[in-house]
């Protein structure tokens, strides 16, 4: 028998939600352009939304959508996304079962009843699972919405030697799916403010998990001339279209997938988990030589990097291909409640006179958790940041200038000291992570600073910037100006302009450690993955010298 071709459910038109604003809530909470995906609850406008329990799954577990649909009927699909995708389920006419959505469904979840359930069937390979919901208006197009699970490594399907973990916190950090992020949002006395706590138990909005194919990304894709405006490309698109506001920031679709395709199309056997299995099932990494992470992975909690330094120390090897490592989170309700105050931590956090005030979430870098990243990954976020977009260097390299061409990453590249690698598929951005270094004898050398380990090899580095370098004319409008260096200098022990000048100046490093029996190679910055998918030949070799040498026998 003839296998049929696979076909993505996506296919089709999607119903586009220009203001995407419940009723209800009043227009003076969007002054600010505070646009979220929340149901429209409109029985003229068909629509279906589901989530899941848990974000991941063991083989022979029970899967249980809840979800609320106004159509009459609605159809659910599950595959196996990856670089050969694999349709797992399919279940059509569903009776459809409206519950209304409450304003805080953000924080508390959104306690819908169960609509179908799918059951894993035995023995099923780890991945990502894309479930895709849809429903008929009465236009004829369709209401599509996107969800997932992960269905987890065991010991009897586990594939090889390679454990991806998806930066799944940081994905929850933008979500703003029913009213806030950790951002922004409805959150608060005023009700115009970013929600310190965000439930696991609702939908992710749209564009996180599927983009069709040229969606904009952060970064611009060509130097701007002498004068031009700043631009903000995934903003422009992303409000024509009717996309999270935040898509580009987060998420499988603009991070995960990339490095993920890449990796199983290179014949890498791929085991996938997500932060929370990390968090709480640390015993998984015990069967992997190497732990591998891309794209934008900012929050972490105190147990996730506690579980991959011990599992470096005792031989594994932890491949880092991502950016902005900056946020310290706490897990809750099993998972499925994430928590950071972040700027606000020293003043509202429970945690900040407890027994366990290190778990605050802040920064890493912030005076009251002291742990800086670098113990971890060997750079830290906030000696890095932001480029190649508005106005944070939108006319730099876009690529990394190698500095150690001898080390082993470097492997069969042929790069030279000096040489610029990545630029061409713009792999340098849209944050990025470095250390306070200084040069010597023409080579980077880490600072000595609590928290930085004295063995960290700087490899190759970019010049970042902590604030919008504006130039004024008429037209010219700015996004974030410098309202992140503003609040990073409260971690400085100067004031004033010393403190600015300790942290507005960043970059992006690829450092090499070693730690214990282990090693850790971090390539800081998010859009590393972009060299994957583009086909950058530099980019693609050290990525695979890397997880080839971690996965050996």
């Amino acid at each position: 028998m003839t296998k049929k071709p696979f076909q993505f459910p996506e296919t089709g038109p999607h119903a586009i939600q220009p203001r995407r604003v419940r009723p209800g809530y009043a227009d003076e909470h969007f002054l600010s352009d505070y646009r979220f995906q929340a149901p429209r609850e409109d029985p003229e406008f068909a629509e279906v939304f589901v989530y899941t329990e848990k974000m991941s799954y063991d083989p022979g577990e029970t899967v249980e959508f809840h979800g609320s649909c106004n159509a009459q009927s609605w159809t659910i699909s599950i595959y196996r996304d990856g670089a050969a995708p694999e349709m797992m389920h399919e279940a059509t006419g569903l009776p459809g079962e409206f519950t209304a959505t409450s304003s805080t469904a953000y924080m508390d979840g959104c306690d819908w009843p169960v609509l179908t359930r799918w059951t894993i069937p035995e023995g099923t390979r780890s991945g990502f699972y894309r479930v895709v919901s849809t429903c008929l208006r009465k236009d004829g197009e369709r209401f599509v919405q996107h969800h997932f699970f992960v269905v987890r490594p065991t010991a009897e399907t586990q594939q090889g030697r390679l454990l991806v973990m998806l930066a799944t916190g940081t994905w929850t950090a933008y979500n703003d799916w029913g009213g806030a992020n950790h951002y922004f949002g409805t959150w608060g006395p005023e009700k115009n403010d970013g929600s310190p706590i965000l439930s696991l138990k609702r939908p992710w909005t749209r564009g996180m998990l599927w983009l069709p194919k040229g969606a904009a990304r952060i970064t611009v894709d060509r130097w701007p001339d002498m004068g031009d405006a700043p631009r903000y490309p995934s903003k422009e698109w992303g409000y024509s279209g009717g996309w999270g506001q935040y898509y580009a920031a987060a998420g499988w679709a603009q991070f995960d997938r990339h490095f993920v395709v890449w990796a199983e199309a290179q014949g890498f056997k791929v085991d996938i988990i997500t932060q929370t299995d990390l968090h709480y099932r640390p015993e998984i990494l015990d069967r992997y030589t190497c732990l591998a992470t891309s794209g934008h992975d900012e929050y972490w909690s105190w147990e996730m990097r506690k579980t991959v330094e011990d599992f470096v120390e005792k031989g594994g090897g932890f491949a880092r291909f991502g950016g902005n490592y900056l946020w310290q989170i706490r897990l809750e309700e099993e998972g499925s409640r994430q928590v950071c105050w972040k700027f606000k931590a020293p003043t509202q956090d429970p945690y900040r006179d407890g027994p366990e005030k290190h778990k605050l979430t802040a920064s890493w870098e912030s005076r009251e958790v002291a742990w800086p990243g670098a113990s971890t990954v060997g750079v830290n976020g906030c000696h890095g940041m932001y480029a190649s977009w508005g106005g944070f260097s939108p006319r730099g390299t876009r690529g990394f200038t190698v500095y150690r061409p001898e080390h082993w990453i470097f492997g069969g590249t042929n790069l030279r000291y000096a040489d610029i690698f990545g630029h061409e598929a713009q792999i340098f951005g849209y944050e990025v992570d470095g250390l306070n270094y200084t040069f010597h004898q023409g080579l980077p050398y880490a600072v000595a600073e609590p928290g930085v380990p004295d063995n960290i090899e700087i490899l190759a580095m970019s010049p970042a910037m902590l604030y919008e370098y504006e130039h004024q004319g008429p037209g010219l409008r700015y996004y974030l100006y410098d309202s992140d260096l503003v609040g990073l200098m409260g971690l400085a022990p100067e004031e004033g302009d010393e403190a600015r000048k300790r942290y507005q100046h960043g970059s992006g490093m690829v450092v090499g450690m070693k730690r214990g029996r282990g090693e850790v190679i971090t390539a800081g910055s998010c859009e590393w993955v972009m060299g994957l998918t583009r086909h950058d030949i530099f980019t693609e070799t050290i990525t695979r010298n890397v997880l080839d040498r971690f996965t050996a026998e």
